[in-house]
This record gives C-alpha cells, structure tokens and sequence, in this order.
C-alpha cells in the first residue's frame, strides 16, 4: 500500500464541545451547555486523554499521529495539517521534530469567510501547514488561478487589441480594456553585441514590415532569426515604433498564475453538515497538488468527511477514520448521497478523442482498459511566448493558403477604389474620413446644435456652408450625413467586406495555431466533464474496531493496567477506587433501570467475587409472579405479603472502560454465571457489539444487557445525569414481518426504544427516531452485509440525487429508500435475515429472525 497524501485537521484548541458534534440532527454545538456534551466513550477518551495536561497533551496527540502519519507515507508523500492561529507556532515546531525542518514545503495561509471581531487585530485566516517525507522526491503538480494585472504590470499593457487589425492606446479608450485586449509592446532586441557576420549574424538583419526598414543597433541583435521575424509578423506579433519594433505580448499569451502560498479566493464550507466542517476546496487544492488519480490519501480526522468526500470526486482511492459514531454517520450519508461530475478518463475512447481535439492531431490508437490511473483529460492554458510563434511552421503553410483568397480580393478593390493599397494600409472601414477643413465645419456644427434652444441659426449656416464649399457638395440640415465620413460604392464595399472577413479567419487559424504548437500548463482542478453522465459515489465500506487495552510500563519496567488507572485528574495522590469499584459502588446506589420503569431492579446487597468474568454478587427480591421472564425483573415494590417474594441472585458482568462487549464475552460471562448456580447474568457495558444485542438467554441463564451511561466515564464536572439512570437495559426493534406477493416478504420497523442520554429517560420511539436501518437478507450468522439500506431522518442523503436525477430515475424507487417499510425480497436461503438499527446518536443495535 502506497499512501500520497495525509491531510490532518485537528481540534483548533480545547475546548471540549468545539471539537465535537453530539448527534446527526443538529449542528447548534455551544461551549458549557450540558445538553450539548457528547456522552461517547471513545471521544470522551480521547478528549481526556488528549487535554488532561492542556496544551503538552495536544501536542502529544498531534506527535503521535504524525510519527505514523510519516512512517506510512511513500517517500514521494506529503502530509498537510490545518491548523488555527492559536497554535500554529506549537504544530509547526513540532512537525519540524517528525518531519524534520528541511521537508517544509509551505505555510498556506488561508483567508476565511467572514470577519472576527477583537480588541485589537481581527483573525481572518487560517493555516496549512505542509510537509514532504522527501521534499527532494515529492511528488507536485503545479495549480493555476486566474491572472489579473497587477500594480507593477499596470505600466506594461499599455495598448489594447479592439480586433483585428485594430489597435489602440488604452488611454484612448472611452472604456475600460479586456483583458484579453490587453497588449504589452516587449522589447524584440536582446543586448547582445550586433553584426552582420560572424557569431550573432543570423540575428541581425533588417526588417522590413509596415512599408519601413528598422535594423538592431549595433549594441543588440534581435530576439529570433530572419524566419522567426516573419512568423512574427505574419501572426501580428510585431508593433512598429517611431525607431523601433516591439514583440505584440498579449495578456492571454499565458492568462493564469501560479498558485502560491496565500489563498485569499476560497470561502467557508458550504451546506454543512458538520460544526467544524472544511472547506472541500482547501482540501481539492492540497490533494490536486499531490497526488493522482488511483492514489491513496488518509484523513484521520473524518468530522463531515470532507477529504473523503473530495478524494471520491477526484478518482482518489481513500481511507478516513473517526472514533465519533456521530461522524462517520454524517460521512457515510454524506458520500452515498453525493452527485460528481463524470471526468472524462484519458484511458478511454472518449478521451482519446478529446485529446485529439485538443491538441490538433489524429487520435490515438492505442488498446483502452478505462484504467483511472492515467489519469483525465484536462483542460489546458496556452503558454506563448516569442520563441514558440517564432519555431511554428504552420504559420507559413496558413498564411500562403489564405493568400490566394486575399491577393485576389486586395487587387480587385485597389482596381474598385483606385488605390494601391498595401494589406497593412487597407482600412477597417468601408468609408472614407472628410478632410481636416470640413470635419472643423461639421464638428461646429455639431456642437452649436447641442445647445438646443441657445442655439445660434446663423452659426450653424456658416458651418454648413462651409462644409458644402470644402466638399463641392450641396447638403442641407435634413441631408447632412451623421458622421463625417463618405461610405464607399457598393460594389467596393462588398470585396472590402469580403477580404476583411478572409483576413480575420486568416488571423483565427493563425491564432489557434499558435495556442495548439505552444507549450501548455495542464488545469488539474479543470478536467473535461461528460454532461450526458452523473457519477455517484463507488462502493466503499464502514468498518469499526473494538477498542483493544494497552499496557504501558512504569519507570520499572512493571506493566501498567489502564483499567485498574484512576479516571480522576487528580491521579496519583492518595488512594483513588479502581474502575471497577466506582462502577460497583454507582451500579448498588442506582440499580438497573429497564425500558419500564415498573422493572427497576433494586439490589439488597452487592459484593465481589472471585471470578474470572463476574466480578460481584448482586441480591435483590422479586416477587414469585411473574419473577424473571425472558429477561426482565419483576417490580420489587411489595404488593403481596411477605411471604410472596423471594430473594435472587445476579452475577455482575462490567465491560471494558474504553471498549466494547462482544456476543463471546457474554457467553462465556453466562456460562460462569451457571457454573456458580446464578439467577441471572447483568452485564454492564458503554458499548454491545451488534452481535451481542439478540443474546438473551443461556440455558436457564438470562442475560440482562445493561448500558452505562456515558457519564460515569467522565471527569467529575460532566457528570450531570441522575443516579437513577446510570445503568438502562435497552429494549429491541419493534419490528414486523409482512407477507408479499409471489412469496416475497417485507420488513416494516415500528420503532426502537432508546436511551436518551441527554435526560436519562427510555422511550419507546417511532419510526423518526431511527437514522437509518439495513437489512441483510440473506444472514450468515458470522458477518452483516447491507444488502438494504433506509434513511428515515430528516436528512434525506439521496435528496440531491433525487433533485438532479429526476428526470431519469424512477421516483417511486427512490422513495423507497426513505421508508419504515423495506422492499419485497425473497425469503433467505439460511432461514435467518438480520436487521440492524441506528438512531441519530450512533447507537446501533441488531435482531436475528428466522424466517
């Protein structure tokens, strides 16, 4: 595995609740409102873990990831950190330490949307820090953005090309230039000593252009040979001056810059669905720059997962990680419900015929295998210079084909108007100017009229007197023409129209030529799109690790248990409960409180026990009818006599402190519990793998899964829930299967009780509380595969699809994907399907039904 690229964007600060999002539906994350905390463990540990020694923790955390960042980096690699002015100093002296300060590429600086208000100085910017494994070897493809003019070229393009044939000082303009119009007269002599012989002779020679001679002195040579000049001047390249020729530098010659290292044209992301969400253009530009199509790039910061989102747009292979439920639940929604735009691949026929046009050749013949590392066809800028038009013969061939249209169209209009026009002296006009003596009457005139009514009659006859004297002509105020001109004879007007039509086509092809022969800068942001296709996102898999413990050693060399670590930051001083003990102690004050809270189990007493998996002994009374049914605990309030309860006895079973509980722990746990003639097994977990939720029963054993609240596994000042919600055993899907036609069947999900962390409370939700449910119909017993998939939030993921797509897909289909009702399928060839259900805050949980 080849990794191109790793971008990181870690937590600005830390601030708790800024790091993170508490639930799928809302982005309104506010520092110290309770409601807001997230109650993960995973995040809740790495929060501790990252911030429990401020900022020497944080950087610790960043070292760590870059340390792994670099070593599975290739060496053509680079990585990039995106980081706030807060401690951008700290980030970039550390990767200094990883990377090593000679593998800096750049600090980008970063405009943002928007303005801060301060007391002094407002922020406006953020930073990407970037960094190369090998800044020797790194792989970088240069990344254009628009030129405009600036201050120090401003005195540079100082005439405009209106059209052909036709230029003007821009100071002579009534309006403001193109900047395509824009012209720069460059110097066509080098300083180079002249000579007729000898070394230099081929550069020093006279041009004749414009019906004048003009020579180098003898202190410089022209930039070109005698060819080349007159490339040059049959492609319009060269500006006569009053002792001098200059090379006609067009501001489109090369129309971009060079991107550098402060971006000021990107603003914030757009349509977030994450609170701290990155712009996907930061992350376009860093992952264009290095990498290719087919590469691999990791983000091991998800959030919204814009890098993976942006890695799937342009054909990158990605890998993003989060330990947020929350997260990877807005990523995958986010990706499967994006659009892309079809890149047209170089590896195709498509785009082997596009690159034929482009570059005015013949298509390759080449076999295609639509392989997407060769990469797209990309659109291109021309980079003209003296040199290019200068060595492009094909301004020779075009110029003498045109020829035999132009010089017959130039002598039949010379023989027309009695001229001998040269083509440069042939006018843009078919008209001809008045004289100075009558243009002096006209403009008179002209400007007595537009006093209106102060108007003098008798100046304005003067003027027109004067006029029809300098003309020999006899007009009146209604027959004088508008303009001081006098157009041409028909006939002389249309050859002139016509050779003005051929010249400008003559210049078009030349113009073409020269941008197809010249050296170009390849656009990687800009490849050519197939508008007749929509792309969407390819398969990708969402898979999760539990949680494994890590032993540290002391300074002694003695193993470390993170388990029997005190979770208090005060630690070390003084006697603190191991994790297990605070569990006890909450788990005896609290109880387990079912999905009805008629159910609360209440224990007598709770004590250790030696075991290997239970680790205490729990008492509590229950009445004889009902007792333990199928894993529920009847009301221990004494509505009977005395004589009527009885005692029982329940095996304690705590799950990791940062981990999750699988279905063999839960068997093993209830077979030890049998073993030592238990009542009951009640395992208390943060987290169940969904394997684990549809164990309930081993032999006479049942097994009561029992979640703990988040809060017990933070540090004091979040702790804000009540002691009598510590401990909840979730209820099932409510789930039904309907018949269908053609002996088909359907599943229709009712709803799921769930575990509102936010008030401690259980409730029996509908259909609105699920994020989305799968289905695998066909179940193996050993791995879930979504061979179903419904969202049923308020965010739809496939709702730009349906937008974009409706007019060619079948409405009535994606509907469906927005559905408490699965489609029909055929019944499962094992006998079992599996239904798996998420709700907005990440937790899952899985049946397994017999078909």
């Amino acid at each position: 595995m080849c990794l191109y690229e790793v971008y990181i964007d870690p937590p600005y600060g830390i601030k708790f609740n800024s790091n993170f999002q508490w639930s799928t539906t809302s982005r309104d994350v506010k520092d110290g409102n309770v409601a807001h905390i997230t109650r993960e463990p995973e995040q809740v540990k790495a929060f501790r873990d990252t911030w429990r020694d401020g900022i020497h923790s944080y950087l610790t955390y960043l070292r760590d990831r870059l340390t792994v960042a670099r070593d599975l980096l290739t060496d053509s690699g680079s990585v990039f950190v995106q980081i706030g002015d807060e401690n951008v100093h700290r980030v970039r002296a550390l990767m200094d330490e990883v990377f090593g300060d000679q593998n800096l590429v750049s600090l980008i600086t970063v405009q943002k949307a928007g303005s801060t208000f301060s007391q002094y100085l407002g922020g406006i910017a953020d930073f990407v820090l970037w960094y190369a494994k090998d800044i020797e070897r790194t792989k970088y493809k240069a990344q254009y953005v628009d030129r405009n003019v600036s201050p120090e070229e401003s005195g540079r393009f100082t005439i405009a090309q209106i059209e052909v044939g036709v230029r003007l000082p821009v100071s002579e303009l009534s309006r403001s230039p193109r900047m395509d119009e824009l012209v720069a007269p460059d110097p066509l002599q080098s300083a180079s000593a002249g000579r007729d012989k000898g070394e230099g002779a081929a550069s020093w020679f006279p041009v004749p252009v414009f019906g004048r001679t003009f020579r180098p002195t003898m202190q410089s040579r022209w930039k070109t040979n005698e060819f080349g000049m007159r490339r040059l001047i049959r492609a319009d390249r060269v500006i006569p001056q009053s002792n001098s020729i200059r090379y006609a530098r067009r501001f489109k010659d090369f129309s971009v810059a060079v991107l550098s290292n402060i971006w000021t044209d990107l603003a914030g992301a757009a349509n977030k669905v994450y609170v701290v969400q990155t712009s996907t253009r930061i992350i376009e530009r860093c992952l264009l720059m290095t990498s290719d199509p087919g590469d691999l790039v990791l983000d091991p910061t998800c959030g919204s997962g814009t890098t993976a989102y942006v890695a799937e747009q342009w054909g990158r292979r990605w890998i993003t990680i989060d330990t947020s439920r929350v997260a990877l639940a807005l990523a995958r929604a986010r990706i499967m419900g994006a659009r892309y735009p079809y890149y047209l691949l170089a590896d195709s026929p498509a785009g082997q015929r596009k690159e034929a046009e482009i570059t005015h050749s013949a298509p390759s013949s080449q076999p295609t295998r639509g392989d997407i590392r060769h990469g797209f066809v990309y659109e291109r800028v021309p980079h003209i210079t003296l040199k290019s038009i200068a060595n492009n013969t094909e301004i020779d061939v075009i110029w003498d084909r045109w020829q035999d249209t132009l010089e017959p169209l130039r002598e039949a209009l010379n023989a027309a108007m009695g001229k001998t026009w040269e083509e440069w002296e042939i006018p843009r006009a078919a008209e001809d100017h008045w004289p100075a003596e009558p243009l002096r009457f006209f403009k008179t005139l002209q400007g007595e009229q537009a006093k209106g009514t102060n108007a003098s009659p008798a100046k304005i006859d003067d003027a027109l007197r004067g006029i029809n004297k300098a003309l020999e002509r006899d007009y009146s105020i209604e027959t004088l023409p508008a303009r001081p001109v006098d157009p041409w004879p028909e006939s002389a007007a249309t050859l002139h129209a016509e050779w003005w039509q051929a010249r400008i086509a003559r210049q078009t092809e030349i113009d073409a030529s020269i941008a197809a022969k010249a050296d170009s800068e390849y656009l990687y942001d800009k490849p050519y799109t197939d508008k007749k296709t929509v792309r969407v996102s390819g398969p990708f898999t969402v898979e999760s690790l539990s949680p494994h413990r890590v032993l540290g050693v002391d300074e002694n060399d003695e193993l470390i248990d993170p388990a029997n670590s005190v979770a208090t930051p005060d630690a070390g001083y003084g006697e603190k409960p191991t994790f297990s003990q605070m569990i006890l102690d909450n788990l005896k004050a609290a109880g387990v409180q079912q999905a009805h809270k008629a159910d609360k189990i209440t224990f007598t007493s709770l004590t250790p026990w030696p075991g290997d998996l239970i680790c205490a002994e729990g008492r509590f009374v229950v009445g004889d009818d009902p007792g333990i049914v199928d894993g529920h605990a009847a009301s221990p309030e004494p509505t009977e006599s005395p004589s009527s309860f009885s005692e029982k006895r329940a095996a304690i079973f705590i799950g990791p402190e940062f981990g999750t509980v699988t279905r063999p722990d839960l068997v093993l746990a209830a077979r030890e519990a049998g073993d030592a003639d238990f009542d009951v097994l009640i395992a208390c977990a943060f987290n169940y793998e969904a394997h684990a939720t549809e164990f309930n029963k081993l032999g006479r054993i049942p097994v009561l899964k029992a979640r703990m609240n988040a809060d017990l596994h933070m540090a004091e000042d979040l702790k804000t829930t009540s002691k009598g919600n510590l401990f909840v055993i979730f209820g099932e899907p409510d789930i039904a299967i309907l018949p269908a036609d053609d002996d088909l069947i359907r599943i229709k999900i009712n709803g799921v009780d769930v575990f509102h962390p936010g008030t401690g409370e259980v409730r029996s939700d509908g259909p609105e509380g699920i994020a989305c449910w799968f289905i695998d119909t066909d179940y193996n017993e050993e791995s879930f595969f979504v061979r179903h998939a419904y969202f049923l939030g308020a965010e739809d993921p496939y709702k730009a699809l349906k937008t974009t797509l409706k007019a060619e897909i079948d409405e009535d289909a994606w509907a469906s994907l927005n559905s408490d009702t699965s489609r029909p399928f055929p019944k499962p060839a094992s006998g079992r399907i599996a239904v798996k259900v998420i709700n907005h805050l990440g937790d899952e949980v899985m049946k397994v039904f017999r078909i």
